[in-house]
């Protein structure tokens, strides 16, 4: 079989956030904090720990270390926890107590963990699954308001974030949303005179950081499962994208999207899990999400299967915990080396650029690293055919030297790596998952773009955006086309429209009016001969958000691409 692969490295579509990868913990997990896990959790690419566990967040107290009605395991304290996280060089995304818990407990929290512990604890939901505390007709989520409705949550929301924010200004709150297209959305609860997220966001929008959603997309087989990511995700980002437009007013493009439960609900801990896992992430993130959390990192057998010849212990954690028949507390099972695969595809910083293929049980996705390789993750979805993927580039010349090339075939127990085939040519085994490592060849930077002002210049900036009404995320990446290094840099530029620049990453950002002024990090200012670098930004815009057309870059013209 062959497909049709195109990478456009010059068309960005978001630089992966620093907690991109996240995974969830429990405290009732008594191996939550299992000496091989910091290893684990760093050696699968995770960035981010959710913390202390679905709804148990709801019953949780965090002085105490105690869980109403619920099995707390000895050593999963928060401080514990933090030791882990740190140890895995990750940061902690917690869940503060809306069902049992109070503003104050709330923001005491965040004064132990960032202003006594200097922990810098960033991001904090206010409760779970709170839309499942009965205000719907069905009550999983422990919830002790009188009133269970989305008005009394949105209400008590904002009373969390001003006790927390007075405590640590700098932090981040989240709100808890029904997610566009599955149950409840769209039903209004006796309580309210709206559905869920309309009622929260017209009330908390203006004072959120993020909209939370969680993503369990079931279907009726491996194969419809794996159809999920490429036929919702899209339409649900859209419709998220469009509700804090509408409700948060000038707050919306700081707004941002967490998925902070998913996992595969079909062949749990099998290779099906393993294609889906890395498939699950990078589209949520392609789609504009800042971070997505598998749930979870140890769950337990709940009775064995077969499924494509190996054994299915219908667990959703990744590692096992040993329960039932399972194999060695510890032991990964398939979907964390889906999750791994990701760490041979891109790093925080780097670039998640347009892909697409021509054939729809081979899916592409693409990065553009800091240091200008590109590199390619196909996921093969058909059991029975291998693929020749037959690839072209824009905005990138890749090396004519064989590529580095990752696989994880089917129910394999490790990542294997060799040297093949060529850029524009990769043969994909049936079900797998395959990464392609490339550098640039001596032509640079592409065969696409062109142009531009200052042709004898000695850089070359490529911007890229990805627009929403009112919002946008930019990409910059500077080439340094002369013969020698770059020692520091500022790269001044203007917005022809009305573009405003509201948060930054890789780079110190400032406005004056329609000019922006980008100065280099502490840990990018050097650029050699030939080699790039990039930065992002998030802003919003009200009636034209054009390109800028012309760079300046510490004093010279650069060229455009």
């Amino acid at each position: 079989m062959a497909a049709t692969v195109s990478v456009d490295a010059g068309r960005s579509l978001a630089s992966i956030p620093s907690a991109a990868f996240g995974m969830n913990v429990a405290v009732y997990d008594g191996l939550m904090n299992d000496s091989p896990v910091p290893g684990l959790l760093k050696g699968a690419g995770i960035g981010a720990v959710r913390y202390p566990g679905g709804s148990y967040a709801d019953i949780y107290h965090w002085k105490t270390n105690t869980a109403d009605g619920g099995y707390v395991a000895p050593g999963t304290d928060f401080d514990t926890f933090m030791g882990t996280v740190r140890s895995a060089a990750a940061q902690p995304i917690i869940i503060a107590d809306y069902g049992s818990g109070t503003p104050q407990e709330a923001a005491d929290w965040v004064r132990y963990a960032n202003v006594t512990k200097g922990y810098g604890a960033k991001y904090w939901e206010i409760g779970n699954e709170v839309y499942g505390n009965g205000e719907y007709g069905s009550g999983w989520e422990h919830d002790d308001h009188s009133s269970k409705s989305a008005t009394t949550y949105a209400t008590n929301l904002l009373q969390y974030a001003s006790a927390m924010k007075a405590v640590d200004p700098s932090i981040k709150i989240g709100a808890v949303l029904t997610t566009p297209g599955s149950w409840p959305d769209g039903i209004t609860g006796p309580g309210d005179s709206a559905d869920w997220n309309h009622t929260v966001l017209s009330i908390a929008g203006s004072k959120i950081d993020f909209v939370i959603v969680h993503w369990y997309p079931g279907g009726n087989s491996a194969a419809d499962l794996l159809t999920k990511p490429q036929a919702q995700i899209a339409g649900i980002t859209g419709t998220l994208r469009s509700l804090i437009n509408q409700y948060a007013g000038a707050n919306a493009g700081n707004v941002g999207i967490a998925v902070t439960e998913t996992n595969s609900t079909i062949d749990k801990d099998t290779h099906p899990a393993a294609l889906f896992a890395p498939d699950d992430y990078l589209t949520w993130l392609e789609n504009g999400a800042f971070n997505v959390d598998w749930w979870n990192l140890h769950n337990g057998s709940n009775g064995t299967g077969t499924v494509d010849g190996a054994t299915d212990y219908n667990d959703e954690g990744v590692l096992s915990n040993a329960s039932g028949s399972e194999p060695p507390a510890e032991t990964p099972f398939a979907p964390y080396y889906g999750i791994q695969m990701m760490t041979k595809l891109g790093a925080p910083g780097d670039s998640l650029v347009k892909s697409s293929s021509s054939q729809s049980l081979l899916t592409a996705h693409a990065v553009k690293r800091t240091n200008g390789d590109v590199d390619l993750l196909f996921i093969n979805k058909d059991p029975s055919n291998a693929y020749t993927a037959n690839i072209s580039y824009s905005g990138f010349t890749p090396s004519t030297a064989a590529p580095t090339v990752y696989t994880y075939a089917r129910n394999a127990t490790s990542i294997a790596s060799t040297t093949t085939g060529t850029a524009t040519s990769q043969t994909i085994p049936a079900y797998s998952l395959v990464v392609v490592q490339l550098h640039p060849g001596s032509g640079g930077g592409g065969t696409g773009g062109g142009g531009g002002t200052g042709s004898g210049a000695s850089c070359r900036v490529d911007y890229t955006k990805n627009e929403w009404s009112g919002g946008l995320t930019g990409n910059v990446t500077i080439t340094n086309t002369g013969t020698g290094a770059i020692d520091g840099w500022t790269l001044t530029f203007t917005f022809p429209g009305d573009t405003k620049v509201t948060s930054a990453w890789n780079a110190t950002v400032t406005q004056s009016g329609a000019t922006v002024t980008a100065k280099n990090a502490s840990y990018n200012g050097g650029i050699a001969a030939g080699a790039n670098t990039s930065f992002g930004f998030q802003g919003t815009w009200t009636s034209n958000d054009a390109a800028p057309t012309g760079f300046t870059l510490n004093g010279t013209n650069c060229t455009t691409g």
